[in-house]
């Protein structure tokens, strides 16, 4: 498969936009549960605080040995991590959940997911124009 810096980053994206409705629709599920703590998907702080380090081995590849063929570094995958938030409470029950913020972040969510579908099938189709072109 012909795959990109770019391609790998924004199916990373996915993955990520993936896990951020996943966790939302959990929110909006668990509005009236008591003592319920909202969770969120970060990870542009991960990604900073990960840069930051100086700890960036796996967002590059390294040869091992001389003689293996050159690599060029690939387009970071994007890490992610969810988190939960004990800092705040909305209802008189202990939980935190705003459920009109969560379905703005659902609809927003959505928003994103779509368009980078939209980048990564067009990335794939421009290769299968290219190669139906070489026929």
């Amino acid at each position: 498969m012909i795959e990109t810096n770019t391609s790998k980053r924004n199916e990373s994206l996915l993955q990520v936009f993936t896990a951020r409705h996943n966790v939302t629709a959990h929110n909006i599920a668990n509005a009236d549960t008591p003592n319920y703590k909202k969770k969120s998907v970060e990870f542009q702080e991960e990604l900073r605080r990960i840069v930051e380090q100086g700890n960036t081995d796996h967002l590059n590849l390294h040869r091992t040995h001389p003689k293996h063929f050159p690599v060029s570094t690939p387009g970071p995958v994007v890490p992610y991590r969810i988190v939960e938030n004990n800092n705040t409470t909305m209802n008189n029950n202990g939980n935190n959940v705003d459920i009109d913020k969560e379905m703005s972040n659902l609809a927003e969510n959505q928003l994103m997911y779509n368009y980078m579908v939209d980048r990564v099938s067009g990335h794939y189709k421009k290769i299968k124009n290219l190669l139906n072109d070489l026929k």
